[in-house]
């Protein structure tokens, strides 16, 4: 092997490790079962091309016979392993008893007569060898081809990327057996069918990978997401205001808790359906989350009742001005499709309710009642938000409630040094 066939090679084999470290780490970040077959392709890949290509002849000097026979191997071996776990990459256990029979039958034959070879005379073993890991290879093209015409999304890309495995494991098999005809050119092409087949079936493991994952998560998290607002819903609220109480016993820092109730959402169904007041919830949903901002939490506590968490204020003043603010932006008018399928504008009958968290430790029922207690105080108010006085134990205007001096606009512009 000269300096350049070396460098060419090398190279090939530097492209396979980089994707068998990637998948590697995303399987330590992720573990499963898929991961892992991910990581076990590329690595057997990358010995693969490390055996037949020479690289490993020519840096480590193993012994003949035992390198040879590796060689023999190599190509069968790898095939069937990647046959079965293709087998179950395209679930042809559901989808059709020919492929799934092929494949499982393919990585059973393949090593085997990988075995078989080595009772043939030295000089046909390689090539013997490389015949039968086109055969399985063909095998693979032909049924991930079938895939495709079934339907699957990603069989299309693993077609390609089997139909590159084809001249890769030639090249490769050409270049173990030293052929006279196949320069350092052919080479360069059989190296980067290499790559591309590596990367092209990696990519599509990934991708169905991480469609699996994406499924599970959703399955986990639907009863946490309101399916209309796709916020946090009734449970999630709860469990999310227990652990900022946790946390706010530690911290000694104040909260608050806002509850935002709909009024009157039986009027409004009847003049814009079911689908328009879907709409409405979602844009009550987004204006409450702008105005309270990424960092605090917004749920749906039951369909007509929003919370918003205030994990710790700076200052309890700030709460008039969130009151006041999330109150005047909810109140105005919000456009969504009637039942005669045009557009129309609403306005929507809300309650904003306050409730101001101290250090101390206190009920999330209690808490989330009184939220919803001053929403419902809140309506008949000229601001339409309220919160709780703890003096008397009654809603009062949040505009007019004592939460420390207001701040005047030079204190507003200017930074006390």
């Amino acid at each position: 092997m000269g300096a350049l066939e070396l460098v060419t090679w090398s190279m090939a084999l530097g492209a396979i490790a980089a994707a068998a470290l990637a998948r590697a780490i995303g399987f330590a970040w992720r573990p499963s079962l898929a991961q892992l077959r991910g990581v076990l392709y590329h690595v057997w890949v990358l010995l693969m091309v490390l055996v037949l290509s020479g690289v490993l002849q020519q840096t480590l000097r193993p012994e003949p016979a035992f390198f040879h026979v590796t060689q023999v191997l190599a190509g069968p071996t790898c095939v069937a392993l990647c046959n079965l776990w293709i087998q179950r990459w395209l679930s042809a256990h559901q989808r059709d008893r020919v492929m799934a029979a092929a494949l499982r039958l393919s990585a059973l034959v393949l090593p085997l007569a990988g075995f078989a070879i080595l009772a043939l005379p030295a000089p046909q073993q390689l090539p013997a060898a490389a015949a039968v890991a086109l055969l399985g290879c063909t095998l693979t093209l032909w049924i991930t081809v079938r895939a495709a015409l079934m339907g699957d999304r990603l069989a299309p890309v693993m077609a390609v990327g089997c139909a590159f495995t084809l001249p890769a494991i030639a090249g490769l098999y050409a270049t173990a057996m030293d052929l006279a005809d196949f320069g350092i050119a052919w080479q360069v092409a059989a190296a980067l069918c290499t790559v591309l087949s590596n990367g092209l079936i990696g990519f599509v493991l990934w991708q169905r990978d991480r469609h699996e994952w994406q499924a599970h998560e959703l399955d986990g998290r639907l009863s946490e997401l309101d399916p209309v607002t796709r916020i946090p819903a009734g449970s999630e609220v709860v469990r999310k205001l227990l652990g900022a109480q946790r946390r706010r016993q530690r911290t000694r820092r104040e909260g608050a808790v806002m509850a935002v109730m709909v009024f009157d959402v039986d009027r409004l169904a009847g003049q814009v359906g079911a689908t328009g007041v879907n709409e409405m919830y979602i844009a009550l949903a987004g204006r409450i989350q702008r105005q309270a901002g990424v960092v605090n939490t917004v749920g749906r506590y039951w369909d007509r009742c929003f919370i918003v968490l205030v994990e710790t204020l700076h200052s309890p003043s700030w709460l008039r001005t969130l009151g006041l603010r999330l109150a005047t932006s909810l109140r105005r008018p919000i456009e969504v499709k009637c039942m005669d399928g045009q557009r129309s504008e609403v306005r929507v009958d809300v309650g904003v309710g306050i409730v101001h968290l101290s250090p101390k430790q206190a009920e999330a029922e209690d808490i989330l009642h009184e939220a919803q207690r001053m929403a419902e105080a809140a309506r008949h108010m000229p601001s339409r938000a309220a919160i709780l006085d703890a003096a008397t134990g009654e809603g009062v205007p949040v505009e007019a409630a004592n939460l420390g001096p207001r701040r005047t606009a030079r204190q507003r512009t200017v930074t006390p040094v």
